[in-house]
C-alpha cells in the first residue's frame, strides 16, 4: 500500500465512512494521472475501468481526496474546478495559455523572496498564495504567426481546455 492510500484510509475511517472498492479505484486512477482533472475528467477516466462507477462517487471522493491533503483544487479562469495532486507536492504556480489550456508549472525562489519581501513590507503575514499568470504558449504563437489576438473583456481570460488524456 502506497503512503497515499495510506493517508486516504486514515481520512475516511476518521471521517467514518468505509473503504471500498471504488473509492480505491478512484483514488488509484487520480495518483496515475499527473494532469490538473476535472470531476467531469476524473469520471470519465474512472468509467473506462468500471462503468458502474457513478459521477456523484467521483465527485465524493475527489472531495474526500482534498479533504485528506491527497488534492488540491485548482481554477484556471475557464469556470471549472481542477484537482492536482498535493501531498507532498512541493509549491508551484502556473502559466496558462488562454488560446490551447495548456498550463505550465513552475517555481521561482526569485519571485517567492520577492512575494515575501511585499508582504513583510505591508505588515502581512502570508499563509500560502497562488499566482497564475495567462497568455499564449510559444507554440499557439507560432501557429498565430503574428495575427492579432482578440481583447478578453471578462475578469479573468477564457481559456480553453482539453479533456484529461488516458492514464494508459
Amino acid at each position: 500500500m502506497t503512503e497515499e492510500q495510506e493517508v486516504f484510509h486514515r481520512h475516511i475511517q476518521r471521517a467514518g465512512l468505509k473503504r471500498t472498492a471504488q473509492r480505491d479505484l478512484i483514488l488509484d486512477v487520480f495518483l496515475r494521472t499527473e494532469e490538473h482533472l476535472s470531476s467531469e475528467d476524473l469520471y470519465r477516466l474512472v468509467q473506462k475501468e468500471d462503468p458502474e462507477i457513478g459521477q456523484t462517487t467521483v465527485y465524493r471522493t475527489l472531495k474526500l481526496l482534498t479533504d485528506a491533503g491527497l488534492a488540491r483544487e485548482v481554477r484556471f479562469g475557464d469556470g471549472r474546478t481542477r484537482y492536482e495532486h498535493n501531498y507532498k507536492h512541493p509549491h508551484h504556480d502556473h502559466l496558462i495559455c488562454t488560446e490551447c489550456g495548456k498550463t505550465i508549472e513552475f517555481y521561482s525562489e526569485q519571485l517567492e523572496a520577492l512575494q515575501e519581501s511585499i508582504a513583510s513590507k505591508h505588515g502581512f503575514e502570508s499563509t500560502h498564495h497562488t499566482l497564475r499568470m495567462f497568455g499564449s504558449c510559444a507554440d499557439c504563437r507560432r501557429e498565430s504567426n503574428g495575427k492579432p489576438k482578440k481583447e478578453e473583456t471578462a475578469a479573468e481570460p477564457r481559456v480553453r481546455f482539453a479533456s484529461a488524456p488516458s492514464t494508459h
